[in-house]
């Protein structure tokens, strides 16, 4: 088993430590050792609200008293470009003969140095979002699908697309259906093993790139579930959303939500959720049909009464379930989805 030592420099939060802090959640007895020298002395449950005991350290030279494996660069910074305070990090960790897994836009393998230092110790870096060579192109095999897809989006960045992609699909597994995760960003493809970095595909590709992953899923699959990223309405991302979504071609949506939040990453009001749901319905429209079969809210700001309340509103609001999946559950949620399936195999069956 893996020992995970995450790099979040200033950044080891709730939403800027995204790959971290989706290990400390969904593999927390693997990960051993947080650096952080903003957190230091603290556990993961005390800055994040999970992660029980996990502690922070001011930098590798303090993680090397938990015996790490494995190096992971945690935080998502804009651009996913490394700072020298990064690199002088990630050195010291391949001194040590940690394997690094790195999901920045640079890629460590191109990087003399840390190539070299890598060989000379025996560590393996991995380049999460190394794309695809040759890459490729469209074909329209969406058309002639044996299974239906689901995408998850959102209204911003950091709305939790990647976490409700996972809870969704590990929840219909446990419902024993043959349910297959895409992931499209470093945290769903690490998480899962297989996916494509999306948002590092030149953008003649990115539809092709996903319709490519859907092709290669199994024959009995019952619904593939494809990470989200960005948002239409975010106007630094928007193209990556569109190219998934073309690509993805969803049968069914799933949207997600922080309430509360009036103004995306970039500063901009986000509008009105309704009329967000609306453009993906009407982006999809010329090719085929589509609907929102829930929503996910991120409600960790929020108590338990405020968010029950919340998602109690909203689905009166948008008569489609409503809840936060990690801290409520969704039954209602997943018997949506396990309906749609059932119903999307009858209609194909009388086409």
């Amino acid at each position: 088993m893996p020992r995970y030592a995450i790099l979040a420099i200033g950044a080891f939060d709730y939403i800027y430590s995204k790959t971290g802090n989706m290990l400390i959640r969904y593999r927390p007895d693997e990960v051993v050792v947080v650096i952080d020298p903003e957190q230091a002395g603290k556990t993961a449950n005390q800055v994040l609200g999970w992660g029980g005991d996990i502690p922070c350290v001011a930098s590798f030279n303090d993680a090397k008293d938990f015996s790490p494996t494995h190096f992971v660069v945690g935080s998502a910074p804009p651009g996913g470009v490394l700072d020298d305070a990064d690199r002088t990090e990630i050195l010291e960790a391949i001194q040590y003969g940690c394997n690094i897994i790195n999901g920045m836009h640079v890629f460590l393998n191109e990087d003399p140095e840390l190539f070299g230092l890598a060989d000379k110790n025996n560590a393996v870096l991995t380049d999460l979002r190394k794309p695809p060579s040759p890459p490729n192109f469209p074909k329209g095999t969406w058309k002639n699908r044996t299974f239906p897809v689901l995408q998850v989006v959102g209204s911003d960045c950091d709305t939790g697309k990647m976490t409700t992609a996972w809870e969704i699909t590990e929840s219909l597994k446990k419902r024993n259906r043959k349910v297959e995760f895409i992931g499209t960003g470093q945290t769903g493809i690490l998480l899962s093993g297989k996916g494509i970095p999306i948002d590092a595909v030149v953008s003649d590709f990115m539809a092709g790139e996903i319709e490519y992953c859907l092709d290669q899923l199994p024959k009995n699959t019952e619904l593939a579930v494809v990470e989200g990223q960005g948002a239409l309405n975010n106007m630094d991302y928007s193209g990556v959303t569109l190219g998934l979504l073309h690509g993805s071609m969803p049968d069914f949506m799933v949207f997600t939500h922080e309430p509360g939040r009036t103004l995306d990453v970039s500063d901009h009001p986000i509008p009105d959720l309704k009329e967000l749901m609306n453009m993906h319905m009407d982006l999809l429209n010329p090719f085929k049909e589509s609907r929102f079969l829930g929503m996910n809210f991120l409600t960790l700001k929020m108590d338990d009464e405020l968010a029950e309340q919340t998602c109690s509103t909203a689905h009166e609001q948008y008569n489609i379930p409503v809840t936060d999946l990690v801290r409520f559950g969704g039954e209602e949620l997943i018997d949506s989805i396990e309906t749609a399936i059932d119903a999307w195999k009858i209609g194909r069956a009388h086409v």
